[in-house]
Order: C-alpha cells, then sequence, then structure tokens
C-alpha cells in the first residue's frame, strides 16, 4: 500500500482528480503507460510569463511536461523541484501527483529518475574499497567521519555479506569530520582506520597524505545534489539517504544487480 505524503490543500486536490479520472473498465494500462507529451511553444511561453509575473519568486523554469493527468503541468525547477499547474498558470501545485490505481507515486518516480546517478561515472579509485564475501553485491556510500547517522549504518553494514563496498569520505560537517578523514585516508591501513573508528569509536591516529580525493568527493557530492550523509548510491542508479537497516538493505542490493 502506497504512503500519502503530506501534500498542501492544491496538491491533495490534484490527488482526488487523479483519482476520479475515468477509463473503460477493461483497459488495464495504468496512467504511467503513456509518456509525457510535448507541450507546444505557445503554451511553454504562456506559463513561463504568466508564473514569473504572479509568482516572482518562483525560480527559472527549467522544464516543462506534460503528465498523465488531463490537464496538469509538470514543471521543473532546478535539477529535481517538482510543481504542477493548469494550462494558464492560474494554479500552482507543490506536493505529490499519485496514481492511485498502480499505487504508485509519480512524483517520487521522476524525482528518482532525475536524480539518479550513473554508477560508472563514480571516481571509485576516491574511495576506500571493502570486499565481503563474494563482493558480488556493489554499493557506493557517502559518509562523513562525525555523522551519527553514518556510525549507525556502518553498524547495520556490518551484518551484510557478499558486497563490494566503495566508501566515499566526504567531510562536510566541520574542521574535525575533515582532520579524521585525512587521518582515516592517509592511514596505512584505510579500511582498518575506517572500521575502528565507525563501529569501535577508536580514533584514527595523525596521518598526512594528498588529500585530494577528500575534495573530489565533496565536489562530487554537491554536483549530484548528495547533501546529506549517509548517501548510498546503488548500480542501478537509485539513490536512498539514511542510515538503512540490514534487511532493507539486503532488498535494496539484490534489486540492484
Amino acid at each position: 500500500m502506497i504512503a500519502l505524503p503530506r501534500l498542501t490543500a492544491l496538491a491533495l486536490s490534484a490527488v482526488l482528480l487523479t483519482a476520479c479520472h475515468n477509463k473503460p473498465a477493461g483497459d488495464a494500462s495504468t496512467a504511467t503507460d503513456a509518456p509525457a507529451a510535448e507541450l507546444d511553444a505557445k503554451t511553454q511561453a504562456t506559463l513561463r510569463q504568466t508564473l514569473a509575473e504572479r509568482v516572482p519568486q518562483l525560480p527559472r523554469i527549467d522544464e516543462i511536461r506534460s503528465t498523465p493527468m488531463p490537464g496538469l503541468y509538470e514543471l521543473r525547477v532546478g535539477d529535481a523541484d517538482i510543481f504542477y499547474t493548469d494550462a494558464k498558470g492560474d494554479y500552482l501545485i507543490r506536493g505529490s501527483l499519485l496514481d492511485t490505481r498502480a499505487r504508485k507515486d509519480l512524483t517520487q518516480a521522476r524525482v528518482d529518475a532525475l536524480t539518479a546517478v550513473d554508477f560508472k561515472s563514480l571516481p571509485l579509485t576516491d574511495a576506500i574499497v571493502t570486499k565481503r564475501g563474494t563482493g558480488a553485491r556493489q554499493l557506493a556510500v557517502f559518509e562523513d567521519p562525525n555523522c551519527p547517522y553514518c556510525h549507525r549504518f556502518e553498524a547495520e553494514l556490518a551484518k551484510v555479506n557478499n558486497v563490494t563496498v566503495y566508501t566515499f569520505l566526504m567531510p562536510i560537517l566541520g574542521p574535525d569530520s575533515a582532520t579524521k578523514s585525512q587521518n582515516i585516508w592517509c592511514a596505512r591501513d584505510r579500511n582498518r582506520a575506517w572500521d575502528d573508528w565507525m563501529l569501535r569509536r577508536v580514533a584514527p591516529a595523525q596521518a598526512t597524505c594528498d588529500t585530494g580525493a577528500l575534495s573530489r568527493n565533496v565536489a562530487f557530492g554537491q554536483k549530484h545534489h548528495i547533501t546529506g550523509t549517509p548517501g548510498l548510491v546503488f548500480p542501478n542508479g537509485k539513490r536512498v539517504p539514511g542510515a538503512v537497516p540490514a534487511a532493507e538493505l539486503e532488498k535494496l542490493l539484490d534489486e540492484s544487480k
């Protein structure tokens, strides 16, 4: 069963309208089957001009697309900020558009597609590589050594076997995070230094070396809007934030093969 997100009154109206959209009873297709159609130039120009005049605080609209719901249009602002409007720009909605038949959050699906990370684009030489068991499954994690949720996640990750983990140190929580990341990255045994700190709270010894990888990791995170830690990336491009429990992580790893 799909979880109903918190919606504004306007967004809830959009959900209700979606539920009332009728199709012949024998039609087994869902609203997600049809790709978004291209909007004509006149409609796009009208929407951009109207919304710029009426909602000047709205950032520049980067893309306008139709949605599976007739008369409702998607506005993309930035990389993955989604709004909805009608053809005249009289109403602006910010919330989740749900397909009640497919029990799918169409907005979240769109955001997931927009923010997906190509696993092959990851700079794996800038990561701490840990192989457990066969190492057949793969996972990339962006973590700050001082992030309490990262410590919690590492405890869950320790329960998972047959996985290769690429840990990208991303010190974003302050100077001490940068210092600990440097000491871990420059340690003679990075894996042990990381595990000692994250699982046993044994602080890494002072060490120095080329720490360009840490700066590159932060830059990569900024580019791909990985703003919190831990940030998980799977081979299928799926991104998941937060301290995922081991059971859920097992499922995500199997699905991402």
